[in-house]
């Protein structure tokens, strides 16, 4: 069963009962702590290696409390020719469209950014 999101709060998301105060990637398998960006708040091919190794169908990115983290089209290219499809949003709806997407069994991945 893929992880569950059971809260999300600015600089603070709770994942099947262990608070991460630092960006995190969720797998279907696992959880990965302390994600951090070759470029900061732009997403980057080398940033999502692993959730294109998980061999997830959907990505969902969220962006940050007030959305400043980005997908360049090269990122969002990258991804759709591993067969995975990105969906961004402000961190809050992301942790909610993942739940979504988990509840109904599909195979999806969350990039987290906790902060702006």
């Amino acid at each position: 069963m893929a992880p569950r999101i059971e809260s999300y709060e600015f600089g603070r998301v709770r994942v099947d009962g262990r608070e991460y105060r630092a960006d995190v990637i969720v797998l279907p398998e696992r959880v990965v702590a302390d994600w951090w960006r070759v470029e900061g708040h732009s997403l980057a091919p080398e940033d999502l290696k692993e959730v294109v190794g998980a061999k997830v169908k959907v990505l969902i990115v969220g962006t940050g409390a007030y959305g400043i983290v980005t997908a360049p089209d090269a990122t969002i290219t990258y991804l759709e020719s591993h067969g995975v499809k990105v969906e961004a949003y402000d961190t809050a709806r992301a942790v909610a469209r993942y739940n979504e997407l988990a509840a109904a069994g599909e195979r999806v991945a969350a990039g987290l950014h906790l902060t702006c």
